[in-house]
């Protein structure tokens, strides 16, 4: 299944009572499997949990821990792009030339790379002290 119909069936499993937002999330590990998310909002806002991050941590569970590409869909007039958190989060696991699509139902899509999106991006060599 492609990154896009894996990331429009998971959207219709989100729960997003409070805002009515839905947000897919597929991503394709280095292993080549495809791993997805969905929003989960929360009454206690923010608690709620991002597509991407979902995705990320269904991706971690199954052992995998490299991504080479993502995709987040969403109902809304322009492509959604990953909250910063997110993107973040897509940093750690996947390289600075990893395409990141970002869609509509309708077809309207951007992609970007993972550097494009962060730039500058906090990575483990702000963390060597050598």
């Amino acid at each position: 299944m492609p990154l896009l119909e894996a990331a429009i069936a998971v959207r219709e499993k989100a729960y997003a009572p409070y805002s009515n937002f839905k947000v897919g999330a597929a991503i394709r590990g280095a292993d080549g499997k495809i791993y997805t998310g969905c929003n989960v909002e929360n009454v206690a806002y923010p608690e709620g949990t991002c597509a991407e991050a979902g995705a990320i941590a269904l991706m971690v569970a199954s052992g995998e821990t490299r991504l080479t590409e993502a995709l987040v869909i969403a109902d809304s007039p322009l492509p959604v792009s990953p909250c910063g958190g997110c993107r973040q989060k897509l940093a750690e696991f996947g390289t600075a030339d990893v395409k990141i699509t970002m869609t509509t139902l309708d077809g309207n899509a951007r992609t970007m790379t993972l550097a494009e999106l962060l730039p500058g991006a906090f990575g483990q060599g702000h963390m060597d002290k050598g």
